[in-house]
């Protein structure tokens, strides 16, 4: 019964609406003075932080800062993909026939994630990662590999919580949730970094201007608010590192597995 009850809220406060009202407050200057208080209750490292607290104008400039030069280093490994960002592991695993199977419990398809893209058939035997940015993480989104920047979506929808309970008890979240999409072509293939927004994410932004061409570990996009970043990598051109579980907790720029000519 509680479940369904907080399942009904949460429906009832999925809509942008209530999202860009707690966004608005977010950016607001009145807001700073809760920065001391949200490092304090979610245990942030403010000494990592780019600039000290007194710099940051709003909670939401905060929240997205950048972190001290030489923090997050990059593996310079060749034909690797790193983490685009400091998550949790909370899905990960062959895409068998297009089905990422068994995400905390849902099955999704990578033609719903990717809107139906044609692109949809480059993905269909790859590998997936679905990382979960809590609170507490750093929330830039950073180039997975090098290579040519092929498109990029915008898609409307929800921000249902992408949180655990998000995922077990609300219907198929990270296909209902505004998503922004950005296809990079590398060396063996490409990958599609699909950005997903949550419950009181007022928005997902580009960094700035994409360049044609990106360097892996390069700045991306980034979250205002916690949220997810779901990896897919091209079918046969990727292995990931045998140490990594569901649960494992990985920052950006360490290596997630190898590129390599499809098999």
């Amino acid at each position: 019964m509680a479940k369904s009850f907080f399942r009904l809220l949460t429906e009832l406060s999925s809509r942008k609406s209530i999202s860009r009202v707690t966004g608005a407050f977010a950016k607001s200057r009145f807001s700073r003075k809760l920065i001391p208080w949200f490092a304090r209750t979610y245990g942030i490292r403010i000494e990592d932080a780019e600039k000290p607290v007194a710099g940051y104008r709003s909670l939401n400039d905060f929240f997205t800062r950048k972190l001290k030069p030489g923090l997050r280093p990059i593996d310079k490994a060749a034909d690797i993909v790193v983490s685009p960002v400091d998550a949790l592991i909370t899905g990960m695993g062959t895409i068998t026939d297009g089905h990422l199977v068994n995400v905390k419990g849902q099955d999704y398809t990578v033609g719903e994630l990717l809107n139906r893209s044609p692109r949809v058939v480059n993905y269909r035997h790859g590998f997936y990662y679905v990382l979960y940015l809590s609170p507490t993480d750093y929330h830039r989104i950073h180039s997975p590999a090098g290579g040519k920047v092929l498109e990029t979506e915008h898609i409307p929808g929800k921000v249902y919580p992408v949180n655990d309970f998000g995922l077990r008890h609300m219907k198929r979240v990270l296909s209902r949730n505004e998503r922004l999409i950005t296809y990079i072509q590398h060396d063996k293939g490409e990958i599609a970094v699909v950005k997903v927004g949550a419950m009181n994410v007022s928005s997902i932004q580009y960094a700035g201007p994409l360049p044609e061409t990106i360097e892996r570990g390069a700045d991306l996009a980034y979250f205002e608010f916690g949220s997810t970043v779901v990896l897919l990598m091209e079918n046969g051109t990727f292995t990931g590192r045998s140490d990594l579980k569901l649960g494992s907790k990985v920052k950006m720029g360490q290596t997630l597995g190898r590129l390599h000519d499809k098999a």
